[in-house]
């Protein structure tokens, strides 16, 4: 890492693959750098697409599963650092992607690493991460002390940046320093209408099985209308293997349009950006569906758009929840899961209206992981069930959903 008074250029001589160091030996030119808006500049060596973007930097603790993330739709517009050196070892393929369109481009503005990426070692990867990376327009850096740039996030909370890759090596620091500080920030931006479907689709496949790979709901017993703000394939895979024939419909559906499919319950996705920005549209609707007292589930930014929809406010978090290693207590029943979480802003509990019981907390930091109505058979959670970071501690909130809608259904 560099400041700006003693960042020195790293444009090379054209045509030279490495720079001559003061003690005379050759030095490997750096091919990337992310430059944050306070104007610290860090060097390294490009993967991915050559390519130049502004996002904001945080940090994922996860130690496996970086093709979900690089593909969750709930990430765009931020760079990923990875805490854990080694990513990219089982290379990547088309089954583990979880953007729902696998042609969209990838929300994620780019991709931080320790280690250079290594050839893939495992029977189901179809393409090496860097290949991957440059199909998907992602660029990325290597060579980067990422527990220092963590520790960095940690003190002084998630920056803005522009990460920029170049085979030539010839940056315009100072161009890339100015842009970085214009980027406006994650603060009162709606990523929604980037990552949300465009139109209105039926989903019936369920989750991979060993030897089968994934499969086909046949008999449904519900019919669940996703509210799609970002919706990762999974979500989707666990409500069908929980017996609901899905429609997934965009994010900007009317509350006549959702309801006039008839739902058993209605599903609030994950997605990306400010959630009060999002909610200018949503919650107007949310509220709606909530009183006519249909089953409503909400996960993540759907968890944040409920909290919003019975009066509570969303804040902008410190260095936010990102990882597959967080501890939550389910208060209703006293145990704890580890679950995966993908969030820079929560829910503030304080301003919770009485009738929103908090069923769920962080044990990171006690911040809000989820609330049910007293009233209404309406819950939701801040963390991803479908995301099972090793165990699959949260699946039962799923069959919670359609016990809650065979309730509706039965009474």
């Amino acid at each position: 890492m560099t400041n700006e008074q003693d960042h020195a250029p790293t444009a090379p001589a054209e045509g030279r693959d490495a720079r001559p160091s003061a003690e005379g030996w050759s030095e490997p030119r750096p091919t990337a750098v992310l430059v944050l808006a306070d104007g610290m500049v860090l060097e390294g060596f490009g993967i991915g697409a050559e390519a130049r973007l502004a996002g904001e930097v945080c940090f994922n603790t996860a130690i496996t599963g970086y093709e979900e993330i690089l593909t969750d739709p709930s990430y765009a517009g931020q760079i990923i650092t990875f805490t854990f050196p080694h990513i990219g070892n089982v290379g990547t393929n088309e089954e583990d992607v979880e953007t729902v369109s696998m042609a969209a481009a990838s929300g994620v503005r780019g991709v931080v690493l320790r280690t250079a990426i290594t050839e893939p070692s495992n029977y189901r990867a179809t393409r090496n991460l860097n290949e991957w990376l440059k199909a998907r327009g992602i660029p990325g850096i290597t060579g980067i002390d990422t527990r220092a740039l963590t520790a960095l996030i940690r003190e002084a909370g998630m920056p803005n940046a522009v990460i920029a890759h170049s085979a030539d090596g010839v940056f315009d620091i100072e161009a890339l320093k100015a842009e970085a500080q214009a980027w406006p920030g994650l603060v009162g931006m709606d990523l929604v209408p980037g990552v949300t479907s465009v139109q209105r689709f039926g989903w019936d496949e369920t989750t991979w099985e060993w030897e089968k790979g994934y499969g086909h709901l046949n008999a449904p017993r519900h019919h669940v209308v996703a509210v799609d703000y970002g919706v990762k394939r999974n979500i989707l895979r666990l409500l069908a293997r929980a017996g609901c024939k899905v429609t997934v419909v965009p994010a900007t559906s009317s509350a006549d349009d959702i309801l006039a499919l008839k739902p058993d319950g209605v599903f609030l996705s994950n997605g990306p950006g400010d959630p009060a920005a999002t909610g200018e549209y949503a919650v107007p609707v949310i509220r709606q569906i909530i009183e006519t007292g249909v089953p409503t589930f909400g996960i993540c930014l759907g968890h944040q758009m409920i909290g919003l929809a019975v009066g509570g406010r969303t804040v902008k978090m410190h260095q936010g929840h990102h990882g597959a290693n967080h501890p939550v207590k389910d208060l209703t029943t006293g145990k704890v899961e580890i679950t995966s979480m993908n969030h820079g802003f929560a829910v503030d509990r304080e301003t919770l209206p009485k009738n929103a019981v908090e069923t769920h907390v962080s044990l990171f930091d006690g911040s809000n992981a989820g609330i049910a109505l007293a009233d209404r058979p309406v819950f939701s959670v801040q963390y991803h069930p479908e995301a099972s970071p090793g165990p699959q501690d949260s699946h039962y909130l799923f069959d919670r959903f359609v016990e809650m809608i065979g309730k509706h259904k039965a009474a």
